[in-house]
């Protein structure tokens, strides 16, 4: 048996980071301290001297480890890896599953595109964002792909013979696939691009301007229109973005505000002098922390993979942690990173808007808060009236099959908390059990395997993702596939409620089916949007895992069963021939002629289409 007071007589005096576990063996607090002995003697203190929720967590603890560190540094991004890993219930959490759009000039490439992409890399790309509106970053994106006739394609090379894409022949693109434009000339468009959504779009508005007159002028009033309605669009875009302070200004801005149960974290981005967007976040911290401790958690989590970090974070307070993180953000960033509370100035100014923000927000944020509980609740509650079950329904587990004709079979499973998706608890399974059609069968298998997990997780004490036991299973079908998957359940002596989910004939939620009883959704509304909501997105995550899995088995070509074709020479060939049976009819001359062939691997090629027709002959 572990000795609490015996293990803290040999605490270390040097920096590391500890970890509370509870009688289960789980992790429930990670901390990292300059000092091991000083830091976590306090929390073992008289409990009277203690906050309540920090006495909540030390009641909880049964034992600790602890790693020694080197340094304060590793320290901290140590704690910081433990706490995603594990995702310790008393640690201040940021659970967003956000990744905000940014846009990418992809000038590693020799002929740059535009595009919009989620993942920044260090790969020679030029982004610009973050941007908080979706929409937005599409329509900006269409509207320099109709103003620059730029690349659409992502082809890097040309072989002879390669046929334009429509965007070429509708004059959306230059078609440097035919040498039709210059480097020198290309390249004048992409500075452009850059420069425009850098804020100078003084040079586009001049080129619509004249391309709208010249059309005006030769009576082509359509294409006038076109030319401006774009100009509007970037007169609009440009008042959207004002200066707020230094064009060179890169920053982002926190603020907090405590609100019912949590706390709300609000961010704004400054890019280029222009605020282009705020984003918030609600944190829950289970012990009681001040306003520069969860700030502090905050920024590790949300900064710890980020590959454009600002130049500057300005905060409204900070403690001695911030030091340390901020050499750490640096690091991550490969150049300095200022957190800094400002005194003066107009950044002083632009945190004491986003404190006035947060503030006018809080009202509102708290009213939401408290309707999403009370319609929560209600949905709860309805549901257990509706079929007759006793206590809190408030985790829900959907789960739907997925196959054509019974080929690659997939089963999936979504879960549902408090009346909100959690996507990071869904769950995908291959069906290994059951061949062809059989809907049930593939049901029991999933069933079965997600409860051996969760038996699995409380034997060893070790979280796998399925240690958690829902308040009721929601089954995509009637009450054959609920008859099914209950079996499993009492076999496996599971009080759980199975209850299927009815569609009518024009596939629309109709029913509930609970013990071969059916019950109504149709008279309450609210409950009947919440259910079709739960049936679609289980539906939507079977077809989208299933329609994946069928897309990678018919990725592969006839060609990668020839010996010395590799995926390189297999798209060359299709891309100078155009389709599998062109190929197939080139002699062995024409195909050693193709990029990236020799006279070895074209009469691989022959030789493997001669021997395939003369077994089918056979």
């Amino acid at each position: 048996m572990f000795d609490i007071k015996e293990n803290l007589k040999m605490l270390p005096d040097k920096p590391g980071v500890y970890l509370y576990k509870d009688k289960f063996g789980e992790i429930i607090y990670v901390g990292k301290a300059l000092s091991l002995k000083k830091r976590v003697r306090q929390y073992f203190q008289s409990p009277e001297n203690l906050p309540a929720k920090v006495r909540a967590l030390v009641e909880n603890i049964d034992e600790f480890e602890y790693i020694i560190t080197g340094s304060e540094m590793e320290a901290l991004i140590l704690e910081n890896n433990l706490i995603k890993k594990n995702m310790p219930r008393y640690n201040v959490l940021l659970r967003d599953d956000k990744t905000y759009p940014y846009i990418k000039v992809t000038l590693n490439e020799d002929y740059p595109r535009v595009i919009k992409t989620r993942r920044v890399v260090n790969d020679g790309g030029k982004y610009f964002g973050p941007y908080t509106d979706v929409g937005s970053v599409n329509q900006i994106i269409d509207f320099l792909n109709k103003v620059y006739p730029v690349k659409k394609c992502s082809a890097q090379s040309f072989p002879r013979n390669f046929r334009p894409c429509l965007n070429y022949h509708i004059g959306l693109c230059r078609g440097v696939c035919c040498d039709n434009i210059s480097r020198p000339e290309y390249r004048e468009m992409v500075d452009e691009i850059i420069a425009f959504l850098q804020g100078n779009s003084a040079d586009t508005e001049k080129m619509l301007e004249k391309k709208m007159q010249a059309a005006s002028e030769a009576f082509e009033f359509e294409q006038a229109a076109e030319y401006r309605d774009g100009l509007m669009a970037v007169r609009m875009l440009r008042e959207k973005q004002k200066i707020v302070t230094n064009p060179k200004n890169e920053m982002d801005i926190i603020v907090s505000a405590d609100v019912d149960e949590g706390t709300n974290i609000m961010l704004f981005f400054v890019r280029n002098g222009k605020m282009t967007g705020r984003e918030s976040f609600r944190i829950n911290p289970t012990i009681e922390q001040s306003r520069e401790e969860k700030v502090a958690a905050f920024i590790k989590q949300y900064y710890c993979e980020k590959s454009l970090i600002p130049k500057e974070i300005l905060v409204e307070s900070m403690n001695e942690e911030f030091d340390i993180i901020g050499k750490w953000i640096s690091e991550i960033k490969g150049s300095s990173v200022n957190i800094h509370v400002p005194e003066k100035g107009e950044k002083k100014a632009l945190l004491d808007m986003a404190a006035e923000n947060i503030s006018q927000t809080r009202e509102t944020f708290e009213k939401r808060v408290k309707n999403e509980k009370d319609k929560t609740v209600r949905l709860e509650e309805a549901l257990s009236e509706m079929l007759k079950i006793e206590g809190r329904i408030r985790r829900i587990e959907a789960y739907d099959i997925s196959n054509i004709s019974g080929v690659d079979s997939v089963g999936v499973m979504v879960v549902f908390e408090n009346g909100k998706k959690q996507p990071r608890d869904y769950r995908k399974f291959k069906i290994k059990t059951i061949e062809g059609p059989n809907d049930y069968g593939s049901l029991q298998e999933v069933i079965y395997r997600r409860f051996r997990k969760y038996f699995d997780a409380h034997e060893t004490g070790q979280n796998n993702g399925f240690e958690k036991k829902p308040d009721l299973l929601l089954i995509d079908g009637g009450e054959k596939q609920a008859a099914a998957v209950e079996m499993v359940v009492n076999a496996m002596n599971l009080d759980i409620p199975v209850v299927g989910m009815v569609k009518d004939d024009r596939h629309r939620t109709r029913d509930l089916v609970y013990r071969e009883k059916l019950a109504g959704l149709k008279n309450d509304n609210e409950l009947y949007k919440f259910i079709y909501f739960i049936q679609e997105e289980v539906h939507r995550f079977a077809i989208e895992y299933h329609r994946s899995l069928r897309s990678k088995s018919v990725s592969r070509s006839v060609l990668d069963e020839i010996s010395g074709i590799g995926e390189k020479r297999r798209n060359l060939l299709l891309a100078h021939f155009g389709s599998v049976d062109r190929i197939k009819e080139a002699g062995t001359d024409e195909l050693a002629k193709v990029e990236g062939m020799n006279r070895k691997a074209a009469e691989a090629v022959a030789e493997f289409f001669r021997n395939r027709d003369r077994s089918r002959r056979e």
